[in-house]
Formats: C-alpha cells, sequence, structure tokens
C-alpha cells in the first residue's frame, strides 16, 4: 500500500494539525485530497508553494494520487525566480495561498512531456529559483518513507513535528515517513526562536522533533536541554554536519531523559535519507553518519574510480538504493527523460568507513582551497572550529591562498584566527575572520555559501 493512499488509514485517527487551527482526521483528509484531485488532471504539472499547512500537504498528495506531477517550491519565492521557473518548466497548474485561502489557479501553457516513471520535482537546495531540479519516482519516494518509518520506529501512535519547509527534502521525509506509518503530523512555520513554537510543541504533545545543525545550535543557546517536554522522545538532525561536541551534549541528555537523538545524511537526489547512527552507537561513534539505511549501500572510491577495501582510507562516497533519484532537469525538455543515475548517486562527499562499518564525512569533494600549495578543506576547518568554539556561529568559505572565516561576534576574530593557524600550521596571512550581522541561511536552516563569496577579498 502506497504511502499517499489515506483512505487505507483509520478514518477517525487524527492526521495533519497545523498551528492555524486546522485539524483534520484521515477520513476527512481523504476527502479534501478526492475534492481537490477532481480539478487536477493526470499527468499535469503542478507548482505547489509550500507553507507549513494542511492545504500544501493535500495540494501534494492530491497530485500523488492523480499521478500528476508536483514541483515543491518556497511560498516566499522571488516572483522574478518563480516567473523564470514558470518559463522554464511551463507549469499547467499553481497551487498557492491567494489573500489567505490556496487556491488551483490553471496557467493555460503547453506542457512538456513527462516520464511516466516521473512522480515530484524538487529544487536541490530548499529554497532557492535555481532552475535545477531532482526528478523523482513514486519508486522513490515509497522506498524512502517505508525504510525511514522503519528504522525509526515510526507507529500510529507518533506525533511528528513538521517545522523544517516542505519544499526541502529532510522536512517532506518527515511528512512521508509518518504517513506511511498512519501518524500524526504537526506543521508550524514558526522558528524555535518564537514562543508560538514552543506553545504549539506542548499543546499538541509534539514526541519527535528535526532540525539541520543550526537548528540544534540554537536550540543549545535556548537551553533546551533544560525544557519540561515529557511527550518529545525522538529528536533528528541532519542537513549537514553538526559539531561533535554538540552532537555529544544532545546524545548526553536524549540517554538521561529517556529520548534518542538520531544523527541522519541524505540528499535530495536520494529523495533525502542515506544513512543514520542508531541511538546505541551515538557514544561510541560520536561524528560519524553511520551505517546505510535499510535497503540501501555505501561504497568508496578512490581518484581512479576503484573501490577502497581498506578501512580508515578516504574517498568519494557513493550511494546505491531504490530511492536513488532519476536524475535532474535543467530545462522543460528534461522531464521526459528516463533514469540516468540507475540506481546510483555519486554524492560528491569525501568520506572513510571503520572497521566496524560505520561511514564518517571528511569533507567536500569540491570544497577545498590550495593555501601555499597545501590543500585545506573547508568543511575540515569548520568542524575544527566549532569543536573549539562551541558557542560560535560560523562558515568558511575563501579563495586560494585565503580561507575566510565568517563570525557574528568580533570578539572572537583574534582567538579565531589564532586557532585556525595552530589547527592547521599555517601562517597566520592565510586567514582571514570576518564578521557579519548573521551568516545567511537558506529556510532550512542551512549556509548559503554562494553568498558568502560576495565578502571574499580578492585583491
Amino acid at each position: 500500500m502506497a504511502f499517499w493512499h489515506t483512505e487505507k488509514k483509520s478514518p477517525d485517527h487524527l492526521a495533519l494539525v497545523d498551528a492555524g487551527g486546522l485539524t483534520l482526521t484521515w477520513g476527512e483528509l481523504t476527502d479534501r485530497i478526492q475534492k481537490l484531485g477532481q480539478s487536477i488532471p493526470p499527468r499535469a504539472l503542478v507548482f505547489i508553494f509550500c507553507k507549513n499547512q494542511c492545504e500544501s500537504v493535500i495540494g501534494y498528495l492530491a497530485c500523488l494520487k492523480q499521478n500528476a506531477v508536483a514541483l515543491m517550491l518556497d511560498s516566499d519565492l522571488d516572483e522574478t525566480l518563480v516567473k523564470s521557473l514558470i518559463d522554464t518548466y511551463h507549469p499547467g497548474y499553481l497551487w498557492r495561498e491567494d489573500n489567505g485561502t490556496f487556491r488551483l489557479h490553471e496557467t493555460h501553457l503547453p506542457p512538456f512531456q513527462l516520464h511516466d516513471d516521473l512522480a515530484l520535482l524538487m529544487t536541490t537546495s530548499g529554497s532557492t529559483g535555481s532552475p535545477k531540479l531532482v526528478r523523482l519516482s513514486q519508486r522513490n519516494l515509497e522506498s524512502n518513507a517505508t525504510s525511514i518509518a522503519n528504522y525509526l520506529s515510526i507507529d500510529a501512535s507518533e506525533r511528528g513535528l513538521v517545522s523544517l519547509p516542505l519544499n526541502y527534502v529532510y522536512g517532506l521525509s518527515i511528512v512521508n515517513s509518518h504517513l506511511s506509518a498512519g501518524a500524526t503530523l504537526l506543521l508550524t512555520g514558526a522558528s524555535v526562536m518564537q514562543r508560538e513554537f514552543w506553545q504549539f510543541v506542548r499543546n499538541e504533545r509534539a514526541n519527535s522533533m528535526a532540525g539541520v545543525p543550526y537548528t540544534w545550535e540554537m536550540l543549545k543557546k535556548l537551553r533546551f536541554m533544560r525544557m519540561d517536554l515529557p511527550d518529545m522522545r525522538t529528536l533528528t538532525q541532519a542537513g549537514g554536519k553538526l559539531a561533535p561536541a554538540l552532537v555529544k551534549e544532545f546524545t548526553d541528555f536524549a540517554e538521561q531523559h529517556g529520548k534518542r537523538f538520531i544523527v541522519m545524511y541524505g540528499a535530495a537526489e536520494a529523495t533525502s535519507r542515506m544513512a543514520w547512527l542508531a541511538p546505541e552507537f551515538a557514544q561510541s561513534k560520536n561524528g560519524s553518519i553511520g551505517n546505510p539505511i535499510p535497503g540501501g549501500t555505501f561504497l568508496l572510491l578512490d581518484a581512479y574510480g576503484q573501490t577502497i577495501t581498506t578501512p580508515d582510507t578516504e574517498g568519494e562516497l557513493v550511494y546505491q538504493g531504490e530511492n536513488v533519484a532519476l536524475g535532474y532537469a535543467e530545462r522543460g525538455e528534461d522531464l521526459a527523460s528516463g533514469d540516468t543515475f540507475n540506481g546510483t548517486l555519486y554524492t560528491g562527499d569525501i568520506a572513510r568507513v571503520d572497521c566496524d562499518g560505520f561511514y564518517t564525512i571528511v569533507g567536500r569533494k569540491k570544497r577545498f582551497l590550495k593555501i601555499f600549495g597545501n590543500r585545506v578543506g573547508l568543511d575540515e576547518m569548520e568542524g575544527l572550529l566549532k569543536s573549539g568554539f562551541p558557542d560560535l556561529i560560523c562558515a568558511c568559505d575563501g579563495r586560494d591562498d585565503l580561507l575566510c572565516i565568517f563570525i557574528t561576534d568580533p570578539a572572537f576574530e583574534s582567538v579565531v584566527k589564532q586557532y585556525a593557524a595552530d589547527k592547521s600550521q599555517l601562517n597566520h596571512s592565510a586567514f582571514c575572520v570576518i564578521t557579519l550581522d548573521e551568516i545567511p541561511k537558506n529556510a532550512a536552516g542551512k549556509t548559503l555559501y554562494h553568498r558568502l563569496k560576495d565578502y571574499v577579498p580578492f585583491v
């Protein structure tokens, strides 16, 4: 049974609750999906402008039920970028909020041909207007939803908080996995910094929540570990590497209070998740992404494309599984393309595996600089800084022979520069510390490194 077949769920069980006050049982959700689906022709392309509200989920599920194809977009996406995407892909319909009410707008644009296996389109970054999209199939969605529900032990009693954007694969994976289990989804667009977020969490008795590294960094500042949240039992982290020191803090907290803190790893090109670190290994394998999810496998390739078999040897991480996307689309004609990835994803991440089979990401294949002839990984340096200064908000970018460290507190400028020089054993002149009001991030809390390029001195 596909996870979006809502009519197979218990009709009286609560399915969706949003912070706007709308609640829907599975029976009511099924009726809403069927009603909207009557206006969406099979194989239509629909742009869904997502808000963390019931209506966005209804639009998404109506497209799946009708065998239409949805592109999930940020509701606040710049209109110039929206127009560019519309001009590129010719959607037949737009599902978006209009004066406080979601409406289906027909565009009357000539459609591009859609491949029979195409079920969903996602942006690669979650919030930009880049025309590059990931093409996903129903098999991709189903396999990943089932796998996640399996390893997280999600069942119908779960009340999962969805605070990450639905147009971000991590956020949508929460929806899919909970739908698969017949659980209850609690949707809010509020941030962890807002009082209404915590009121919603407590009032709706949320028992799981998810965050990217930035989320957990902010939660530490908010003294999350002192909060009284008796219903909260599962905490998950993905979307980038969280400093091992913070992982340990949250893991210690979880173990002491009968909760689970679970580190995960994924990408849009893998429908969302590829690896998870089971809670029982959180202490002994801190810093690791763990093992492949059920149904998936990893391998490491050296610079010559040969499989690495020696433990603790770095190579490019390659993932294989049914959740690997069909491929990319960069123009309307690409929507007719078939499976170009063939179940194999070259992640671009450099990793190693230990003798117990646990994988650790050490950096990005392209995220490095040459500093005075030495190869320096930007992600590795960022990790070192976050380990040395757990309360520091920072990001690294730069150009060859100049590594720029971006921070938000000028009081750390000199000590951070000294620390980076000491750890890398490079001259101070290789580093430039730049203080910004804030580190640019997208709606999902991931650092926008391309925006940092504007601050890198090139003279």
